[in-house]
């Protein structure tokens, strides 16, 4: 039998496209259009509605970027339409390529109640069906004229990524704004033979089903009179009805579909056109949801839902109606789908205690899974706060973006680094953006690595980012491949159906032990150094803020510890850890507001804590020193205690090259006259930590042009040129113990103090770095005289260790990684550590030494890069960073220095000393919070984990009459009874276990 798929494919295709399809609107008459622009920033709903607009035709352009412009459409349905099902066609100017990215629009009735999103692939508006003819139309479109950024040739420089810089010029042309018939017979023709046309094309040349397609859809075809094709719809429908009804073999994958609209809370746009975007999608998800009886629909990010509940009631309304439904899901259970990588212990914590509060203060749901799809990698200490946080399951979908190693499962356990374990799926389908097409469901079949001891998956349905979500058509597609022979079986479900099914049918599945590492993306570890420095400096404040508020509300009556600015605030850091703004992904907009939110933030938190200190150091003339770190400095750790003399003065002494010495007792440096640090002895230990002939607080820059994703990616070829900024202008004596050291290169200028503090350890390096370069990548490079096959970098709660060796592609592949405070090299009996206030990237690789043959270890910390999109002046202008080497620390050492570094020591003048308000008695166990509770009564709560990877003991002391004491989750649920407290309570804690303990006052 001849081949004749390619003939019938290509037949199927024309008649689709110019016959079938045009048919599904056979009549359609002009609607009349007016337009009001809206001056400035979007306008509520009534000024929207009651705004003087002027009349536009079909053709004319319309919206400035970033504008919004009210369209009014009125029209009369034709009488001669009676009995017809009638819609208006409202076509902004759509590509129907690129569903949310360009302009968007929300339909209104003249009454403010919201009607539906418009979007590129959803243009249409029910108006009746039957109508009775002659009903009077109109309907308001607010309609927002977003520039497309994302263009066919993403990576090009555009000025369109602020408001400021982006013209007035009008972006679309409108296109369609008509009232149609709409005749369902062929509407579901086309979904019929979109469905059987997609399914042939996925079955393999010798199966008989796929013949059995051919000819019917042959026949089908055969059947459309093409001068008549909605008087003859009906019979070609009849020709495919025995194909459609063949079953699913009862082998065959099972799929969850799960209506999703992945709505970036920044990105491409600002924050408040999120705002927008959210509320366009959940009217077209709600009015759908009235359509379709089986399908369901699922949004996480609490904040999203915020914004509607705060900024739009009259969709909010319709939201809680479908979650009382249980067809419209909370899902997720985090403030937003945040970056995994880069924030914080506590903050990581917090955005699963704010998202999972949200859900159940609105709606009772309790989230069990963890919905993070597009983030770009995950680190190793999540399982543990999903766990703490009364979740079991993670469902995500980037790690299949993986360039160099495919993941070798898709449903697994993944153990973090305290051996705690979660549920996880990565949907085989590998989209998040699921459109119910026959090529996705047949890959998520084929592509699924569990075959033989699982048959289930999960495909997240609809468009996102303001692309309206799930359409008619992806559930109408839906409904046909529910037991349709040849595909996979899909079935309509919630996120935690599917999970129970999948954790059912698995009981064992294999176990992932470590990060999940996205081998794409990495350079969103350094993208927008401010706004990582806003995120680091606004998570050590809030961690003082709420320190010292506590111990002032629990000292002092009359002091009101500030429950509302706290979390108002927490949600606002939580809010810009989302994985496009944190990870330094958007555009230019979004990182400007970002740097004026963090500066607001820090003025406020600064304030409250001022306030509280005051309140606790009293009335008094003594310099006391407020240390909100977990280890003890002046005596005190997380008091106040007077201020101790210094230890003995540093001798700083000029070395015969022009450079200086730098020598504590504890620590000689050695700076040469270039401004390089050739030699870190540790004098106790009697061991050099600078590798011979290879000088470090070495700068070096590389071009930085990736393949793609600009401001997300650098490629391993980056390294294959650098220059070393080895030309110093200045090496000169600073204030005090210092060296300062300015360089200039290419327009840029750098200017480092190198300073040693009395009985330090440590050698602190602050850069400031005027940076003017294009396309470029500074590093700042440490030569270590360390032989080490690991190094070990901090994450939430903990630690994790990476190879320092390329021996596999995996290995190889992590050329670029995260860390919090601190990097830790050892050998046998000692290491070294560089901390660091507030970058996140950095690399580390090994060199045999020609001299002795030895082995130098690499790190470096990246500080800077300028991509070009898509924000155009990423980073340009002046930064401050501070590190600090510390040679012959352990770990506990680079624990300890990584807070002190982050958590400067601040001065008041009073009476003091001030206790603790909680101490622990081991250095190995970490004090991460210390709050009042959130239900506002007067409980402490404290949070520590085991810091070192051993085993420890400790005893928590409250500093304050304490009734009892009660394990929580992370939401201070309690997790057991209460027990009484005489004294302190001793804790026995695993590796890098995580503990919140909850002490009701007497």
């Amino acid at each position: 039998m001849h081949d004749d798929r390619g003939l019938v494919e290509a037949r199927l295709k024309r008649v689709l496209d110019e016959r079938v399809r045009p048919a599904v609107y056979p009549e359609s008459v002009p609607l009349e259009v007016a337009v009001w622009h809206a001056p400035g920033e979007p306008v509520p709903v009534a000024d929207g509605l009651a705004g003087e607009p002027r009349p536009i035709a079909v053709g004319d352009r319309w919206g400035a970027p970033w504008g919004t412009s009210w369209f009014r459409v009125t029209g009369t349905v034709p009488e001669e339409w009676a009995g017809k099902a009638v819609e208006a066609i409202l076509d902004l100017g759509f590509d129907e390529n690129m569903p949310g990215f360009q302009c968007e629009g929300l339909v209104y009735r003249p009454d403010g109640t919201p009607v539906k999103g418009l979007n590129p692939r959803n243009q249409w508006v029910r108006v009746g069906a039957p109508v009775d003819g002659g009903e009077e139309v109109r309907l308001h479109v607010e309609a927002a004229s977003n520039p497309v950024i994302l263009d066919y040739h993403p990576f090009l420089p555009t000025r369109l990524g602020d408001r400021e810089t982006a013209g007035s010029e009008p972006q679309y042309k409108l296109a369609r704004m008509d009232l149609a018939v709409f005749d369902e017979t062929v509407w579901r023709l086309v979904i019929d033979l979109e469905v059987l046309g997609e399914l042939m094309r996925e079955l393999p040349v010798e199966s008989g089903r796929r013949w059995d397609v051919l000819r019917a859809v042959d026949r089908a075809l055969d059947a459309i009179d093409l001068q008549d094709v909605n008087g003859t719809a009906a019979a070609a429908r009849s020709e495919l009805e025995g194909v459609l009804s063949s079953p699913a073999e009862p082998s065959a994958h099972r799929i969850s579909a799960v209506g999703h609209a992945h709505i970036d809370s920044a990105w491409l746009w600002p924050l408040r056109e999120t705002v927008r975007k959210v509320a366009r999608t959940t009217s077209n998800m709600t009015a759908l949801l009235d359509d379709e009886p089986e399908f369901v629909f699922a949004m996480s990010q609490a904040q999203q839902w915020a914004w509607i509940k705060e900024h739009r009631p009259e969709v909010w309304a319709k939201v809680v109606k479908a979650v009382a439904d249980g067809r419209f899901v909370p899902a997720g259970g985090m403030w937003v789908e945040a970056d995994t990588n880069m924030p914080g212990s506590e903050a990581m914590a917090r955005q699963f205690v704010h998202g999972k509060r949200f859900f159940l203060d609105e709606f009772g749901v309790e989230n069990e899974e963890a919905w993070l799809p597009d983030t770009f990698g995950f680190a190793a200490g999540l399982p543990q706060i999903i766990k703490a946080a009364g979740s079991k399951w993670l469902l995500t979908q980037k790690i299949s973006w993986s360039q160099t190693n495919k993941f070798p499962h898709h449903t697994f356990q993944w153990e973090g680094i305290d051996g705690t374990r979660i549920f996880t799926h990565f949907p085989p389908v590998d989209t998040y953006n699921c459109a119910m097409r026959g090529s996705e469901i047949a890959h998520a079949a084929r592509n699924f690595k569990d075959k033989g001891v699982a048959r289930h998956s999960l495909a997240p349905t609809g468009w996102g980012d303001g692309g309206g979500g799930t359409t008619r058509e992806m559930i109408a597609k839906a409904a046909r491949l529910r037991n349709l022979e040849g595909s996979a079986r899909v079935v309509w479900e919630r996120p935690a159906e599917f999970f129970e099914k999948a954790e059912a049918e698995y009981p064992n599945p294999p176990v992932w032990v470590g990060e999940l590492y996205l081998e794409l993306h990495r350079a969103t570890l350094t993208s927008q150094a401010k706004t990582k420095q806003g995120n680091r400096r606004s998570e050590h404040l809030l961690r003082e803020a709420e320190l010292w508020s506590a111990t002032a509300a629990v000292r002092h009556a009359e002091f009101a510890y500030p429950y509302a600015e706290l979390d108002r605030i927490w949600k606002t850091v939580l809010l810009h850890q989302f994985h496009d703004i944190l990870p330094g992904s958007s555009i230019a907009w979004v990182h400007r507001e970002a740097e004026k939110t963090y500066a607001a933030v820090a003025a406020e938190l600064t304030g409250i804590i001022e306030s509280a200190q005051r309140a606790l150091a009293g009335e008094g003339g003594r310099r006391l020193v407020f240390n909100a770190a977990p280890h003890a400095r002046h005596h005190v750790a997380a008091g106040a205690a007077a201020v101790v003399a210094p230890a003995a003065p540093v001798d700083r002494s000029t070395a015969p090259d022009g450079g200086f010495v730098l020598d504590n007792g504890r620590l000689r440096v050695v700076i040469d006259g270039r401004g390089l640090v050739v030699s870190a002895y540790d004098l106790e230990a009697d061991r050099e930590a600078i590798a011979p002939e290879s000088p470090a607080n070495l700068l070096q820059i590389h071009p930085d042009f990736p393949n793609m994703w600009d401001a997300w990616d650098v490629d391993a070829f980056y390294r294959n040129t650098v220059t070393d900024l080895t030309e110093a202008d200045e090496v000169t004596a600073g204030e005090g113990a210092s060296v300062r050291v300015v360089r200039t290169f290419g327009a840029s200028r750098v200017t480092q103090l190198l300073s040693l503090a009395p009985g330090s350890g440590r050698l602190d390096i602050d850069t400031e770095v005027d940076w003017h370069e294009t396309e470029k990548f500074l590093k700042l490079a440490f030569p270590l005289d360390v032989h080490a096959e690991r190094y070990a970098s901090e994450t939430q709660f903990g630690h994790f260790h990476r190879a320092t060796h390329t021996n596999t592609s995996w290995e190889a592949a992590k050329f670029e990684a995260c860390n919090h405070r601190f990097v830790h090299l050892e050998e046998p009996g000692w290491g070294v550590a560089l901390v660091t206030d507030s970058t996140y990237g950095h690399d580390v690789t090994r060199t045999v030494r020609s001299r002795d043959s030895g082995t130098t270890t690499t790190l470096r910390v990246s500080l800077l890069r300028a991509p070009r999109f898509p924000d155009p002046e990423t980073d340009q202008g002046p930064h401050r960073f501070r590190h600090a080497l510390v040679p012959g620390a352990t770990i506990g050492d680079a624990v300890r220095e990584g807070y002190r570094v982050n958590l400067p020591e601040r001065t008041v003048t009073g009476a003091g000393p001030v206790a603790p308000l909680v101490a622990v008695d081991n250095d190995a166990v970490v004090v991460t919070a210390v709050k009042l509770a959130d239900d506002g009564s007067g409980d402490v709560v404290v949070r520590f984990h085991e810091a070192l990877g051993g085993r420890a003991s400790a005893v928590v002391a409250p500093g304050f009459p304490a009734v009892s004491v009660t394990p929580t989750d992370l939401l201070e649920r309690p997790l057991g009874e209460g027990e009484a407290v005489t004294g302190g309570v001793r804790v026995t804690l695993r590796p890098f276990e995580l503990r919140t303990l909850r002490f009701t006052r007497a």
